[in-house]
C-alpha cells in the first residue's frame, strides 16, 4: 500500500466549472501532473470541449492555462489516501480535500463535474450538501480502465460542459 497525496487545485477567480477527480494515479503522482498517463482520455476530451483539439500534445502548464482560459478548474475530492496501484477500487483510508473552503474562496464556481464513480461516491459521502447547492454532474471516468466508454462515448457525455 502506498500513501497518496493529491495536488493543489488549478483554479482562478474566473473559474465556473470545477472538475474533481478522485486521486491521481501512480504516473500522475510521479510526474506531479493531472492525468499524466498517456492513455487517459481526459486531455483529449477537454481539448474537444475547449476547441483546442491538440491539447493532449501541449506542455502541462499550457494544458492548465487552456482550461483556466475556458473557466475550468481542476482538483480532487481526496486529499490523502492509501492505495495499491492506480485503481480507484483500491483506495482506502480517505481524507477529503477542503472543497467547501475552495468553493467559498472561489464563488464564481457554479458547476461541479465528478470524473468517475469514485470521485462521485467520495463527494457524495463527504459533501452531500454540495450536491444540492451546486449543479453537479457524475461523469464517466476518462481513465483507460473505463473500457466501456470509447472516446466518442466520453465526448457525448462530457459535452454537457460545452453548454
Amino acid at each position: 500500500m502506498s500513501n497518496c497525496k493529491s495536488f493543489c487545485p488549478s483554479i482562478d477567480k474566473y473559474s465556473k466549472v470545477l472538475i474533481l477527480g478522485s486521486m491521481p494515479g501512480i504516473r500522475s503522482l510521479n510526474e506531479q501532473q493531472y492525468y499524466a498517463h498517456p492513455q487517459n482520455r481526459f486531455w483529449n476530451v477537454l481539448g474537444e470541449i475547449c476547441k483546442c483539439h491538440d491539447l493532449q500534445s501541449f506542455e502541462y502548464n499550457e494544458k492548465l492555462r487552456v482550461l483556466l482560459e475556458n473557466n475550468i478548474a481542476l482538483w480532487d475530492v481526496i486529499k490523502f489516501c492509501t492505495r495499491d496501484g492506480s485503481l480507484d477500487s483500491n483506495i482506502s483510508n480517505v481524507v477529503p480535500n477542503d472543497i467547501k473552503g475552495l468553493l467559498k474562496e472561489y464563488p464564481s464556481v457554479k458547476i461541479i463535474c465528478l470524473n468517475g464513480n469514485k470521485a462521485y461516491s467520495a463527494f457524495k459521502k463527504y459533501f452531500p450538501d454540495l450536491l444540492e447547492k451546486y449543479l453537479c454532474y457524475q461523469m464517466p471516468s476518462t481513465s483507460p480502465a473505463n473500457a466501456r466508454y470509447n472516446l466518442n462515448k466520453l465526448l457525448q457525455k462530457w459535452k454537457v460542459l460545452k453548454d
